[in-house]
């Protein structure tokens, strides 16, 4: 299905949402995805035409795209972008093909793990002389130039938390828990009541659990980085040290806090956010970026998300400089795709696109989405008890461990 809008912009911006679907080489695999696209006009044959594609394809992120595709495009009447997008883990899929046969993108998103594969292979463009880099806070750029380069930049700071149902919280006379003797309380209570408590997805929830327990004590020393290098050069063993987090994780499988095997079928971002709108579960583990899903499904719920209550003396956040943003080294448009990258960067562009996902900013700025939900978190961005889940310091990807 396409959709065909004449306006004054007289550009093309392609917006391929292919939600869930795999895209061929040349395009779209399966059912077509939407289209929004805007005409450019066909006189113009000189510009240069980049394409940008990402693994945002949700309606709100969309949006706050295309806006600034449009704007960018306003202030560069000689280059012309379409941008199109389709949900991971198959997204990255679809990058590791088009990168492997010669067809990647100009413009294109990377987490953690690809982005050490793609920079060993020198697939990634420097950006170490963007204008913008400035506007970044210190936590993002002690990410960005980590191994001495810059090969992306981060377009916002995702946060991992606990959703808590303060409806049906409030119906069984329990309170949001703070620490791990609170968690274990309230799951035991409603284990008892035949209800699995926790919602858990087979991706990132427990991983993050196991990841914020375990890593806290090495994001309170006063240099982290010193002691994740510990790890790259195998003087410190990261499987010993994660192995706090893999208990708790084993504690809330064996006392019936999740079901692994509900869990293991539960899609990140997708089904586990059906299970919980539909009311009848305390708690979530995922990302905060998914709570404008959970609004559209279930608009009369009550809830809030919060750090994962899973230590003794109270709460931890785990967040990640996110939705990285890199150029392909072989296009033949990188100066131009740079020029891009300095427009999305500027603070008032990228605060509309951190706060369409509730997410929060990586700028020097202290600007919080404004969904009250997610206002909880805030202060663990700065109060000494928030952990990188995905460490640009750890040569390892440890989002690719699997503790169900």
């Amino acid at each position: 299905m396409k959709k065909t809008i004449r306006g004054s912009w007289k550009r093309m911006v392609g917006l391929g949402l292919c939600l869930g679907l795999l895209f061929s080489l040349a395009g779209c695999a399966g059912e077509p995805g939407r289209n929004i696209v805007i005409e450019k006009d066909p006189l113009a044959a000189s510009q240069a035409k980049l394409t940008f594609f990402g693994y945002k394809y949700e309606a709100l992120n969309v949006t706050a795209i295309e806006d600034s595709l449009h704007r960018f495009m306003d202030s560069h009447p000689e280059i012309t972008i379409s941008y199109d997008g389709i949900k991971s883990p198959e997204y990255f899929d679809v990058l590791e093909k088009r990168m492997a046969t010669g067809n990647g993108n100009d413009i294109f998103m990377v987490d953690h793990a690809r982005m050490l594969e793609l920079g060993r292979r020198g697939k990634l463009a420097d950006l170490s002389d963007l204008s913008t880099l400035e506007n970044f806070s210190d936590l993002a750029r002690s990410q960005m130039g980590a191994d001495g380069t810059i090969d992306y930049v981060p377009t916002s700071i995702s946060a991992f938390g606990l959703y808590c149902n303060l409806d049906l919280l409030k119906k069984h006379g329990q309170k949001v828990p703070e620490n791990l003797s609170e968690l274990e309380a309230v799951c035991d209570y409603f284990v008892g009541k035949g209800i699995t408590p926790i919602v858990a997805n087979n991706d990132i929830s427990l991983k993050t659990v196991a990841i914020a327990k375990s890593l806290l004590p090495i994001y309170q020393h006063e240099d982290p980085s010193a002691l994740l290098a510990q790890f790259n050069n195998g003087t410190a063993d990261l499987a010993e040290t994660l192995r706090p987090g893999f208990a708790l994780v084993e504690q809330m499988l064996a006392r019936g806090w999740i079901d692994s095997e509900e869990a293991l079928a539960t899609a990140k971002t997708k089904d586990d956010l059906t299970l919980f709108a539909g009311g009848e579960r305390p708690f979530m583990l995922t990302g905060a970026w998914a709570v404008p899903r959970v609004r559209d499904l279930a608009p009369k719920l009550d809830f809030t998300v919060q750090p994962y209550p899973i230590l003794e003396d109270g709460s931890v956040l785990v967040i990640n400089v996110d939705t990285r943003v890199s150029i392909n080294a072989d296009s033949a448009h990188v100066k131009e795709a740079k020029q891009f990258l300095e427009y999305i960067t500027q603070p008032d562009a990228m605060w509309k696109f951190v706060n369409s996902q509730s997410s929060f900013s990586p700028l020097k700025e202290n600007r919080l989405a404004e969904d009250k939900a997610v206002q909880p978190i805030g202060p663990y961005l700065s109060n000494g008890r928030s952990v990188l889940g995905s460490d640009d310091n750890l040569q390892i990807p440890i989002y690719l461990l699997n503790p169900l």
